[in-house]
């Protein structure tokens, strides 16, 4: 297994990572091949997924840059890693999260909201800080603030990024953004509307990011 440091980097350059949030494992699947076919390499599957490690476990062994979301504890973070996870993200600062990610090589990010939360999450070993939720807190304003003060720590902002946005996020210092609904859009996925699917995603990878 390569190590977590060799993560950060593709995760820099493919920018956008899709939070694959769904109520059903069919749709979380749905979601990552239609992604994959429009050039995504890079995945979040979050642990709010009904059967959340196999999918994992089958979209790695599918060549893809996986990541396990949600989670809380040391085991689920070993046990996603252990199934091909190779960045393990959690909403709060987890310290035996990071712990884990240590333990197995692999790229740790932890949530954190304010700049004390950034140092806390710093200090427990994150590799990386989560900025959650991003939009309801100033959106790209508060990640140039944090940026401002913290120009060293690489700062990802998620929850409620929509493509719209992504440029604004870039200039503000972001090193990188997730987007879950305004990409992975549940109604659509079970709907079956891959037409409104891919048109955010070759907006995306067109308009915003750099092949």
């Amino acid at each position: 297994m390569q190590g977590a440091g060799s993560v950060l980097p593709q995760l820099v350059r493919d920018y956008v990572i899709p939070v694959v949030r769904t109520r059903e494992t069919a749709l979380a699947r749905r979601a990552v091949e239609w992604l994959a076919a429009a050039g995504f390499r890079t995945f979040e599957i979050t642990m709010t997924v009904p059967d959340a490690v196999a999918l994992i476990a089958e979209a790695s062994a599918g060549g893809l840059l996986v990541g396990a979301g949600t989670v809380t504890d040391a085991a689920t973070a070993r046990r996603c890693i252990e199934a091909g996870a190779r960045f393990v993200v959690s909403p709060a600062v987890v310290p035996e999260v990071a712990a884990a990610c240590r333990e197995k090589a692999a790229l740790s990010m932890l949530g954190a909201l304010t700049p004390t939360e950034v140092i806390a999450a710093v200090r427990a070993g994150a590799d990386v800080v989560k900025i959650f939720p991003a939009s309801s807190v100033g959106g790209p304003a508060h990640v140039k603030a944090l940026r401002s003060v913290f120009p060293d720590v690489p700062l990802v902002p998620t929850g409620g990024i929509s493509a719209d946005e992504i440029a604004a996020y870039r200039a503000a210092g972001a090193a990188c953004v997730g987007l879950g609904g305004k990409l992975v859009d549940e109604k659509a996925l079970a709907a079956n509307d891959r037409a409104a699917i891919d048109a955010v995603a070759r907006r995306i990878r067109h308009e915003f990011l750099s092949e």
